[in-house]
């Protein structure tokens, strides 16, 4: 009977010894943990503390064993430790009293001496030998977790296994990692000395968090690490995705600190036909405090051209913050003695600054300097690969302000705008201006009542001194005189003016103006018998007061037309729909006098005879002409300005919601005659036009129409437009700019819907993934509940994954066009046509276009583009793509059309520390090279 079950009870055993193993193995720890046996010097005695590790199922516990519980170990053995032990584990805990005194934790073990943590997933103590051991442990499948990370201090290490003295404070610890700097040491053996010094055989370094396989390593011999101070190494090599290179060190240094320190700059090589090989950017970098760097360098070239550059960033928290970038060039080109042969001095000077408002809330500093010499930017080597090589104009300001409480400000600036293609700038040095608020004169301190019709009378000041040269060469700015070249003065306008209403719907509006300037020199002319015009004689320099005075006033009220469209014309489409018009008109009464007038003094008259005619003429001309403010005008004033604003929109009502859409957003029109003009009373006739094409892009045009005639040489008369039968008025000057973007967010915007459950569903995915097994980050908690990361933990996938597990594609882009265009007489010598006596029409545009898209996470491409209307072809033109290799980087940069074409091609180590190795390749616009 029972020799009929044998084969039954045999099949039992063996299916309860496969769940058994099965069950043992989710927590077993490698059979070979001790296969190595601890050095001596760990050890309190003269044995070999070889430990091997025994797993104690779990029904063969002895009953002294402690699950789960917090246990102080105070050995009283002769060579006991000086402090307790405290040690925990989620699993179980066991302790082995058979000859020995050792203590084995399982899962998630936490181990704590002085300052000294120690956690893992299975740690042995041994109270005897003053020893600790930890090491991971495999899961059913074979996979490691549960590294031991070994912290004392501010120090901290993950490695597979250590043996740790409590005695000695030394340990010997396998396949260990910490974080040095900006990078990463790994090591095969590693002795952790007694002051915290780690000496190692088989060393890598690296800035790869890829520690297993990293992308690039320096393979070191031997090396000692001081933590958080350097890295001293014996023979070290480069390697490259596994593969060694000959790039061989006999000994190396990399130094850490949390702190920045001074050091030496390395500079960067290359070549050029024109100016020969050469030594960039290489120097010293100042660590001068915790506010403030500066980095001295040079750039040095075979064939004698030479520079040196100072960079400098500085910031106080709460205070301010800025950069400074100067740099002095010397470019020779040719060989010396022949024709060829040049020597060009550039200097530029970049600074920026920006003052932090919770600083002083009532006062503003800013800064933005760009100024340098023409011909830098195509001497320059970094300006070559920048769109400021092509630009014609560039300016620098600084603007300091103060309030005053609420009622006075001081502001300061000073101006500098160059143009690179004839070499002039024009400097405002200095610009002040004070400015009083509006106050109420005759108001009342308590308000009782509505407010007297006088109350509402309110004033203003503002002057301002300006002291600026224009139009200057730049070798020629520094030899000008302050008082003769420069031109200064001051200005002071005082306005006064109210406001009223009439009937409930008109608004009144008086005003009156006061403006004073003063000059510090007066120019002398007279008449020219060669040019046929008045010309400068002489000056005279002093105080000269000049003053003048208007008066005004201005009515303006709102018109409203409703508008339904007829459903016999526009069907449907007309149902619910209402069109408003507003319109605003303005009618602006404004005079003065006439102070040309000889009481005033301020024009003088120059007789001359007139060679064509034998009779004597006479000129007007006033001394202040030239002066930096303009003198009053001539001839009194007497202008009727008429205004005329309109905005039309559309209100669609629905059953719900009622949506309002704008169709003119403003069109403005503006007209003036002069009563006491004797000719040319009619001005020009100005409009505005402003549409909402769409909720991010405004349309704005603005034109100028022309309301006189011209006779047969191009000088325009008194015959209004009308009267010759010409038309109301003919186009003058037009002009408009705008620019846009599109990208992936716009267009989803136009022609897209949102789908709310899908991107619903991504958010809770992605929530999933990232609290997922599969991704999660390996962590060991401690007693406190206290995470810290692990190093070799698995590295979460990039992107973003729909419901079935898919990535989902997303490529993001940008588009961005700006364009400006301008219409307007063509006034240049012999464009005027003598038959129609009219000018003919000239454009000015410009165009430019720049994107960027990323295919992927890795990829980038960039483009920016200029086109020239006038020449009809690409001015510039600019791409570049760039790979991000993990730790590495790679970038290229190609120029193909423009005055300066050219290329370059780097790629380098993301981290700053081993910024030096990068391998570099590019061109200049001087070598020639033919892209077409």
């Amino acid at each position: 009977m029972l020799t009929n079950k044998l084969p039954f009870l045999f099949i039992v055993v063996v299916l309860f010894s496969f769940v058994f193993s099965i069950a043992e193995a989710q927590r077993r720890v490698p059979s070979n943990t001790h296969e190595n046996q601890i050095p001596l010097l760990l050890s309190s005695s003269n044995e070999l503390d070889t430990v091997p590790i025994r797993y104690i199922p779990a029904d063969s516990i002895p009953k002294d064993t402690i699950h789960a519980d917090t246990v102080r170990v105070d050995s009283v053995h002769s060579n006991a430790i000086d402090a307790p032990v405290v040690y925990f584990a989620n699993d179980s805990i066991v302790t082995m009293m058979d000859g020995g005194n050792i203590i084995r934790l399982y899962g998630k073990a936490n181990v704590k001496y002085r300052e000294l943590e120690l956690t893992g997933e299975y740690i042995e103590i041994d109270a005897n030998k003053n020893m600790v051991y930890a090491t991971f442990a495999l899961d059913s499948i074979g996979e490691e977790f549960g590294y031991p990370i070994f912290k004392e201090g501010s120090s901290q290490y993950e490695m597979k296994k250590i043996w740790y003295n409590f005695k000695t404070k030394k340990a010997f610890i396998r396949d260990v990692i910490t974080e040095q700097g900006e990078g990463y040491v790994t090591a095969d053996q590693t002795k952790k000395m007694d002051n915290d010094d780690l000496c190692m055989i088989n060393g890598r370094y690296t800035t790869c968090d890829e520690h297993d396989h990293p992308h690039f390593y320096m393979k070191l011999t031997k090396a000692k690490v001081r933590p958080k101070k350097n890295i001293v190494t014996g023979p070290a090599y480069l390697v490259l995705e596994d593969v060694p290179l000959p790039v061989f060190i006999p000994f190396g240094f990399f130094p850490f600190t949390s702190d920045y320190s001074s050091g030496i700059i390395m500079p960067t090589y290359g070549d050029e036909i024109s100016r020969g090989f050469s030594l960039r950017d290489g120097g010293y970098y100042f660590a001068i405090n915790d506010y403030m760097d500066l980095a001295l360098t040079g750039e040095y070239y075979t064939k004698g051209s030479w520079g040196v550059s100072a960079r400098s960033s500085y910031r106080k928290k709460y205070k301010f913050s800025g950069n400074l970038n100067a740099t002095y060039l010397v470019t020779k080109l040719g060989d010396k003695g022949s024709s060829d042969y040049s020597v060009s001095k550039d200097f530029r000077l970049a600074w920026s600054h920006s003052k932090d408002p919770k600083a002083d809330p009532n006062s503003t500093f800013t800064a933005g300097v760009n100024f340098s010499t023409s011909s830098y930017n195509k001497n320059s080597v970094e300006s070559l690969s920048t769109p400021e090589t092509y630009q014609n104009t560039k300016s620098s300001s600084v603007n300091y302000t103060r309030r005053f409480g609420d009622l006075f400000s001081v502001s300061g600036n000073a101006t500098v705008n160059q143009v690179s293609k004839d070499t002039t700038l024009s400097m405002t040095l200095p610009n002040l201006t004070i400015t009083m608020s509006d106050v109420y004169p005759f108001r009342r301190k308590e308000q009782v009542g509505n407010p007297r019709w006088y109350e509402n009378i309110r004033m203003s000041y503002t002057g301002l001194f300006m002291n600026s040269i224009s139009n200057v060469k730049e070798y020629d700015f520094l030899k000008k005189n302050i008082i003769k070249d420069w031109r200064n003065g001051m200005q002071h306008q005082i306005p006064v003016s109210a406001s009223f209403n009439l009937f409930n719907f008109i608004n009144i509006s008086p005003q009156f103006s006061y403006t004073s300037r003063w000059y510090t020199n007066q120019i002398e002319q007279q008449y020219n018998y060669r040019t046929g015009q008045l010309a400068p004689t002489d000056t005279t320099y002093g105080f000269y007061r000049v003053w003048d005075y208007s008066g005004g006033i201005s009515m303006n009220t709102k018109l409203y037309g409703f508008f339904n469209p007829l459903p016999a014309l526009f069907g449907k489409w007309a149902e619910g729909k209402t069109i408003r018009h507003v319109m605003t008109p303005t009618i602006t009464f404004n005079g003065a006098p006439d102070f040309s007038a000889p009481h005033y003094g301020y024009y003088k008259d120059v007789y001359y005879l007139d060679p064509a005619t034998g009779r004597v003429d006479t000129a007007t001309y006033s001394p202040y002409q030239y002066g930096i403010f303009s003198p009053p005008q001539p001839g009194q004033t007497g202008t009727m300005t008429f205004t005329l604003d309109n905005n039309i929109e559309m209100r669609s009502i629905g059953a719900d919601t009622t949506r309002k859409y704008s169709l003119i957003d403003n069109l403005g029109l503006s007209m003036s005659y002069n009563f006491l003009a004797d000719s040319m009373k009619w001005s020009n006739l100005n409009a505005s036009l402003r549409l909402k094409l769409m909720k991010s892009f405004t349309l704005n045009l603005r034109g100028t129409f022309d309301t006189y005639t011209y006779d047969e040489t191009g000088r325009r008369i008194n015959v209004p437009r009308w009267e010759a039968g010409k038309g109301f008025g003919r186009l003058m000057a037009t002009g408009t700019s705008f620019s846009y973007s599109l990208n992936n967010e716009v267009l989803k915007k136009l022609f897209g819907k949102k789908d709310e459950k899908a991107a619903s569903g991504s958010s809770e995915l992605n929530s999933e993934n990232d609290s997922g097994s599969d991704n999660e980050e390996v962590t060991s908690e401690d007693a406190e509940g206290k995470k810290s990361t692990s190093l070799r933990e698995r590295k979460k996938q990039d992107g973003e994954y729909d419901p079935d597990g898919y990535m989902i594609m997303n490529i993001p882009w940008n588009l961005s066009f700006s364009y400006s265009m301008s219409l307007g007489y063509d006034t240049r010598s012999g464009k005027f046509n003598p038959e129609t006596r009219e000018y003919p029409y000239r454009i000015t545009q410009t165009l430019g276009i720049s994107g960027n898209i990323n295919p992927t996470k890795g990829w980038s491409f960039n483009f920016n583009t200029s086109y020239d209307f006038d020449y009809h072809k690409i001015a510039f033109m600019q791409c570049s793509i760039t790979r991000s290799l993990h730790c590495w980087q790679m970038s290229a940069s190609i120029s193909p059309l423009g005055p300066y074409p050219f290329y370059s091609f780097t790629i380098a180590v993301n981290a700053s520390l081993l910024k030096d190795l990068k391998y570099t390749q590019s061109s200049n616009y001087r070598d020639a090279v033919n892209w077409y």
